[in-house]
């Protein structure tokens, strides 16, 4: 059994989050029952992930998209005010990290991406930020783009979108796993052969081409359920918790 508070200190200190300028709130999002004896992790703070949080015993679920973001209304409505009475009626507390858990070096959803690729010689993609949201891999030879693409059908999920270059093979990657298309301009700046996220916009397809980057949609939700899994393992190592993952499926 943990004090939530001591979890919640313990995240804060190990991902930085105070460093980083986020469009919502990282941490403590809803307070529940401050002994926890296991925690659930899912990408989403759904309500299928709630409800798998009560079906585990669980009283704390630990996300990467959470509530609260920039631009949403005020008002407790709806589909988030149902959300939230669910919590609040379990004593669940709802923990979020965001770009903190996308940016940590070990624990992190690009850290992840990294490892699973067999990426070597991780460097920034912005050389000019504190903790990059994105980063550069090498494999370790060049191989075809159609190649590439069949790995990451194969490590990360089978429905990969490629939108090609000029280019036949790639090495050097940039990746930045979520809703990070327009970083491509960045990987093209840092010499990239290929560039990686979640999601994909109409306008990625002509800079794909005009930029000469190999561009890879891997999915949103399968680029990034890897972070909350790290946390919640490394989270029931310190403090001696049971731990759960919840996995939906999502397929954007």
């Amino acid at each position: 059994m943990a004090q939530l508070h001591d979890m919640i200190k313990w995240c804060d200190h190990t991902l930085k989050s105070n460093e980083f300028k986020d469009y919502a709130p990282n941490g403590l999002q809803i307070e529940g029952l401050n002994e926890v004896t296991s925690i659930t992790c899912a990408v989403t703070a759904s309500m299928d992930a709630i409800d798998a949080c009560i079906k585990n015993g669980s009283k704390l679920l630990l996300v990467h998209h959470g509530y609260f973001w920039k631009g949403e209304p005020y008002a407790i409505t709806g589909m988030r005010g149902n959300r939230i009475r669910k919590l609040i009626e379990h004593q669940i507390s709802l923990v979020a990290y965001h770009l903190p858990l996308d940016a940590h070096p070990s624990l992190g959803n690009n850290a992840a991406i990294a490892d699973i690729l067999g990426l070597r010689d991780i460097i920034a993609l912005d050389p000019n930020q504190k903790h990059s949201i994105g980063n550069i891999g090498f494999l370790p030879e060049p191989i075809t783009a159609t190649h590439f693409q069949q790995k990451l059908a194969q490590l990360i999920q089978p429905q990969i979108l490629h939108l090609p270059a000029h280019k036949t093979h790639v090495q050097k990657i940039g990746f930045c796993t979520g809703a990070a298309q327009d970083f491509i301009s960045q990987a093209a700046e840092q010499g990239c052969d290929a560039y990686l996220s979640g999601e994909v916009s109409e306008r990625t397809f002509y800079e794909a081409k005009e930029l000469d980057v190999h561009y890879y949609s891997c999915g949103h939700h399968a680029t990034e359920r890897y972070g909350v899994q790290r946390l919640g393992q490394a989270m029931c190592e310190e403090f001696n918790l049971h731990y759960h993952y919840f996995e939906q499926n999502n397929p954007v």
